[in-house]
C-alpha cells in the first residue's frame, strides 16, 4: 500500500492507509505501507492519491501487468488535480478498481471509468460518546491549516456573533506554513472566543471532539473527511461547507450546510444551533441516523469483498 503521507503524520491519507492495513491484516493479508512502491513483489497494490502516487502505480503496472491495482481517490484528485494533471486520469485508467470515500464523488469520475468505481465509507472505532460538561457552547474545528480547508472562515464569523453568545472555538491542526501559523496565533490573541492549539494526538483529538457541542468543517474541497466520520461516530452535530465531499457523507437533506467561505451564513447557523434547541436536536438526530455508515464492521466487510473479488479475478 502506498500513500504520499509520511510515516508518523496525521494526514487523512496516512490514517486511511493504517486503518486499511489493520483490516487487511485481520483478514489474513501481509501489508506493507510505504510512500512509494519499493519494487518488492506483492500480490496487489493499493494506492492512495492518483496524482502523487502515479509513479508507483505506473511502475507496479509495468512490472506486474497481471496483478490488481486498487486506487483510493482523494479530494484533491477529484476536485483540483484532475483538471490540470493528466496523470490523475491515467492512474484511474490503469487501476482495476477505483474507491471513493463518499457517494457524491462518483459524479466527478469520468463517465468511461465509473463502471469500476465503488464507495467505501471510512469507519471510526470509538469508546466514548458525546459528553459535554462545559457551561459554554464548545465548538471544534479539526484540520491542518491550509487554503483548501478555509481555516479562518470561523475567525471571520466570530465577530458577527451576538455579544451574549457563549460559543468558544477550539481549533486543532498543524499550520502548513509560517503565515498560517502567524495568522492563527494572532486570532488566538485578539479573539476572546477562539483558541488555536496546533496538532494533538489522535486520541486527544477524539477526546476534544467528544467534549464539543458542534464541529465545523469549512473546507473548500474534501474527498470525504475522516473527521466528519468521527463526529458521526461520537454523535457530534456538524456545521459543514456545502461541497460534494460533505454532502456525500451527511446527505443532501442535512440541515447544517452553509455556502463555502460565507462567514455571515456560518455565523447564522452557529447562532441557531446555540439558541434554538429544536434546530440543534434536528441536527443531532440526523447525525445519529448515520452511525451505521461509519461502522468498522461495515468498512471491513467492504474491503474484504473488494480484495477477494480482485485476487480471485
Amino acid at each position: 500500500m502506498v500513500t504520499p503521507a509520511p510515516q508518523g503524520s496525521l494526514h487523512g491519507n496516512r490514517i486511511t492507509a493504517l486503518r486499511w492495513q489493520n483490516f487487511l491484516e485481520k483478514l489474513g493479508y501481509a501489508v506493507v505501507v510505504t510512500e512509494f512502491w519499493s519494487g518488492e513483489g506483492a500480490s496487489m497494490l493499493i494506492a492512495l492519491h492518483a496524482y502523487r502516487s502515479h509513479a508507483s502505480i505506473m511502475a507496479f503496472h509495468e512490472h506486474h501487468p497481471d496483478r490488481s491495482i486498487i486506487l483510493v481517490l482523494t479530494g484533491t484528485d477529484l476536485y483540483r488535480d484532475m483538471a490540470v494533471h493528466d496523470e490523475v486520469v491515467r492512474s484511474m485508467e490503469i487501476a482495476d478498481q477505483l474507491i471513493v470515500l463518499q457517494s457524491s464523488a462518483l459524479d466527478s469520475i469520468p463517465a468511461h471509468l465509473r463502471h469500476k468505481a465503488r464507495v467505501i465509507y471510512q469507519s471510526v472505532q470509538v469508546d466514548a460518546s458525546n459528553t459535554v460538561t462545559s457551561t459554554d457552547f464548545p465548538v471544534i474545528i479539526i484540520g491542518h491549516l491550509r487554503e483548501e480547508k478555509d481555516p479562518f472562515c470561523i475567525t471571520r464569523c466570530l465577530p458577527l456573533m451576538p455579544l451574549d453568545s457563549k460559543i468558544k472555538v477550539l481549533h486543532l491542526g498543524m499550520a502548513m506554513n509560517q503565515q498560517m501559523e502567524l495568522t492563527a496565533e494572532e486570532y488566538s490573541e485578539t479573539l476572546e472566543r477562539y483558541q488555536w492549539i496546533g496538532e494533538l494526538s489522535h486520541v486527544d483529538t477524539l477526546k476534544a471532539l467528544s467534549q464539543s457541542r458542534l464541529m465545523v468543517i469549512s473546507s473548500r474541497m474534501e474527498g470525504g473527511a475522516h473527521v466528519v466520520s468521527e463526529a458521526i461516530a461520537l454523535g457530534v452535530p456538524v456545521i459543514a461547507s456545502d461541497i460534494p465531499g460533505n454532502r456525500g457523507l451527511l446527505g443532501d437533506d442535512y440541515l447544517g450546510y452553509y455556502p463555502v467561505g460565507n462567514e455571515v451564513e456560518l455565523a447564522s447557523l452557529l447562532s441557531r444551533a446555540e439558541t434554538m434547541p429544536d434546530f440543534y436536536s434536528a441536527l443531532k438526530k440526523q447525525i445519529d441516523t448515520l452511525k451505521d455508515l461509519v461502522s468498522p464492521d461495515r468498512e471491513m466487510q467492504s474491503i474484504q469483498e473488494l480484495t477477494t473479488q480482485l485476487l480471485k479475478d
